[in-house]
């Protein structure tokens, strides 16, 4: 079937795009607010955007035309930091996507600990085995939009923070020990499955 997203509700455009797009890699963002409140809170629309310098990408929705926490501390701080989530994690990562007042610092809500990072303010989840720095670059709000639309953000990575656990020879990542979830559709993840290598023609 054939659809024109301009002839279909923005609740199928999600359901068709979330549902076909997987899986996603899940970005627990911190960042913190000019009153200096921890915020957290994760991210599926997200990936890397280059390593040469090192960016990565995360797009926040802007649901009712209102931004979110995450959003609107950096657009103040220009900074935030990605803590990928690993299966352990999974319970509170999931709590911290609802939607909470401004001043809750989900890091005490959900008891993960945060540490202070090496360049950029806002804290680290000590628990998270893989976590970014990042200062933005750029921000780019999408056009003609009906409900809010999004906004895409790019940081640069000014400092990569790797549990040893999950490193092996030649700074290669074990995934037995890493142990990351991705994001599917609806109330749906997934883990690690089958892996399996091709060569490049």
């Amino acid at each position: 079937m054939e659809f024109n997203p301009d002839n279909l509700d923005s609740k199928a455009i999600y359901k068709l795009l979330t549902g076909s797009i997987i899986p996603r890699p899940i970005a627990w963002i911190a960042t913190i607010s000019e009153e200096g409140i921890n915020n957290l809170a994760p991210f599926s629309y997200f990936n890397m955007a280059g390593d040469d310098p090192p960016h990565v990408m995360f797009s926040t929705r802007r649901d009712n035309n209102s931004n979110k926490d995450t959003l609107n501390n950096v657009l103040v701080t220009n900074q935030f930091v990605v803590n990928m989530v690993t299966e352990e994690l999974t319970e509170q990562m999931n709590r911290t996507a609802q939607a909470v007042p401004a001043e809750v610092d989900e890091f005490q809500m959900v008891g993960v600990t945060p540490i202070p990072s090496s360049i950029v303010k806002p804290m680290r989840v000590k628990e998270s085995l893989v976590q970014f720095e990042c200062e933005m670059v750029h921000h780019y709000f999408l056009e003609d939009h009906i409900h809010g639309g999004s906004c895409i953000v790019i940081g640069r990575v000014v400092s990569m923070h790797f549990d040893e656990s999950i490193l092996i020879e030649d700074h290669k990542i074990n995934m037995e020990t890493y142990k990351p979830i991705a994001r599917l559709s609806g109330s749906n993840y997934s883990k690690i499955g089958e892996v399996f290598s091709i060569k490049r023609s």
